[in-house]
Formats: structure tokens, sequence, C-alpha cells
């Protein structure tokens, strides 16, 4: 009797193992048939994806790996200037002879090191006291490291204090606080934003200011933050 369960049971599955190749068979048909249906339009979209994929790799190659190559020279050029302290040729822009880092932002500001020439640009023209003029180009700045930002915010709240915007200066001086991990960062642009609180008369902002420095960054601060406060009660 069992022998002849076992049997049945054999049977069950070489059925079964037949009917799973048959749809093999016929999903395999069906395949073949869709390909000789649609091989011309799936031709074209595999030509173009390929196009796409050797497009994309020769316009780095051959478009932005050069003008890289460009704005690196422009801007080691006008580094140069800014190191011997001609602050003019550094910030350039008047010939094409000399970009500066205004020509090389304008001519490359696509590229990492034309956003960087816009940040210097936009500190030469705070120099100048340009403050308008900083603000934006500074603002054309972006990076992924955060120290950077947090400087980059910091020297767009020195532009708008210049253009007596401390409310703005002081927002930006929050968002530079907070956009760095860098304890260091976070007390330098916290402290120059509570002083710039106690200026502005807002003694309970600069207040909240400096006791964040007073719980938080006392290692930098070399007890500071209470002559601060105290500060706060009379001004």
């Amino acid at each position: 009797m069992a022998k002849i369960t076992k049997n049945a049971q054999d049977g069950q599955e070489g059925k079964e193992t037949v009917e799973f190749f048959k749809d093999l068979d016929r999903e395999a048909l069906n395949t073949e048939r869709f390909l000789e249906k649609y091989s011309k339009p799936l031709g074209i979209v595999f030509g173009l994806l390929i196009l796409g994929v050797l497009g994309f790799f020769g316009y780095k190659q051959f478009v932005v790996a050069p003008k890289n190559a460009e704005a690196v020279k422009s801007f080691l050029t006008a580094q140069k200037y800014l190191a011997e302290g001609k602050d003019k040729e550094a910030l350039g822009g008047k010939s094409a002879a000399n970009p500066g880092f205004l020509g090389t932002y304008d001519e490359y500001s696509g590229t990492n090191i034309g956003k960087l020439s816009a940040y210097n640009a936009g500190l030469l023209k705070f120099k100048e006291g340009k403050f308008q003029e900083a603000y934006d180009l500074l603002d054309k700045f972006s990076s992924d490291n955060k120290t950077i930002m947090a400087m980059k915010f910091g020297a767009m709240a020195d532009a708008q204090s210049g253009l007596n915007k401390n409310d703005d200066a002081l927002q930006l001086l929050d968002k530079a606080a907070s956009a760095s991990d860098d304890p260091y960062t976070t007390y330098f642009f916290t402290r120059k934003a509570g002083l710039l609180a106690l200026g502005m008369n807002k003694k309970a902002e600069a207040k909240k200011y400096f006791a964040t420095i007073d719980e938080k960054y006392q290692d930098y601060d070399n007890g500071m933050s209470d002559s601060y406060i105290e500060m706060t009660k009379y001004f």
C-alpha cells in the first residue's frame, strides 16, 4: 500500500515538473513573440540609452573636466594676487586678461571653484565697504563643508550689519551658529550674536545667547559669558 502511494506521489511530482517546463516554454514563446513584435522600438530605446550614457561621460570628459582645469588656473592666479596683498587684481573682473575672482565666478559659476571664487570676491567686496555686492556674492556660494558654510553665514551677517539690517544679521548669525558641528565655530557665532543683540538693546535675546555659552562652551569663553550676562542688566 505504501509502495502504491509512493508511486502515486512520484507520478504527481512528475506531472508537476512537466507542467512547470511547459509553462516555461509558453513564457519563453511569449517573450520571443514580444521581442519580435517590438524589436524595432526596443532597439531605438536601447540605442538612446547607450547614447545617453556615452553622452554623459563625453560631457564629463570633454566639457566639464577642461572647464574645471581652466577655472582652477584662473582661481590660483587670483589667489596669488591676494597673497601678495593686491586686492584689486585678486578681485579682477575688469578684463579677460585678469579675470580674478569675479571673472572666474562669472565664467565658471557652475563649477565648485567658481562658487568658491564668489565667496572670495564677496569677502573682498566687503573689505571695500560694498556691503550689498558682498552679500549677493556670498549668497551664491555653497559647500558641503559645514564649517565653511558657517563662515559664509557669518560673513553675510557682517554685510547685513554694514547695511544697518541688524535683525537680518542676527538671523544669519543664528544660522552660522547652528550650521557647523565644530564647537568652537558654534561658540564664536553664538557670542557674536549675543554681542549684536546687546548692541541692539535686545537684552532677553542677548542673555539667551550668553547663557548658552555659559552652559555649553565655557572652555572657550574664559568666564566672559558671566560678565556679558551682567551687562544685559544695565544696557
